[in-house]
């Protein structure tokens, strides 16, 4: 009797772990790497490149504009006018991340931790706490949403 009592707390066990749902590695592991890829673009001051996988309708939140950007063309335009400017990124790090995903929808959400250069040669930290929203659609990831908040 104990034995089968034991059998069957470890089928009921092995059932519920089974049932705990995780972000599959593979989804992790790709949106990571697109954020990571759209950072080294940034920092190369490729535009096109790190605009490739941002969906048409794609809408952020930061902290230099008060209101919600709406539209991948409108970001496009920002980057391309602050690519230019003489300040740039020399690293980027991300700390604290994870990935949940639902579906076709992967929540990434960070600390940013990174380093930017002025045209004077003076480094100075940033920092922030990020949120990105992918979408997988005809198996490629999509950033639709962003929000990025200044860490204090």
């Amino acid at each position: 009797m104990r034995r089968i009592l034991l059998a069957a707390v470890c089928v009921v066990t092995l059932g519920l772990i089974g049932s705990v749902q995780s972000a599959p590695p593979s989804a992790v592991d790709e949106v990571i790497a697109l954020t990571k890829a759209i950072w080294a673009a940034d920092m190369k001051k490729d535009v096109a490149t790190a605009m490739k996988n941002v969906a048409d309708d794609y809408t952020e939140f930061n902290d230099d504009y008060p209101t919600r950007l709406d539209g991948k063309q409108i970001n496009r335009n920002l980057a391309e006018a602050t690519a230019s400017g003489a300040g740039s990124v020399i690293a980027a790090e991300m700390a604290n991340q994870k990935v949940q995903v639902y579906g076709d929808v992967a929540i990434l959400t960070y600390n940013y931790i990174g380093a930017t250069k002025d045209k004077d040669g003076k480094v100075e930290p940033s920092r922030a706490k990020s949120t990105r929203v992918y979408v997988k659609k005809d198996g490629q990831w999509w950033l639709v949403h962003a929000n990025f908040a200044p860490a204090r």
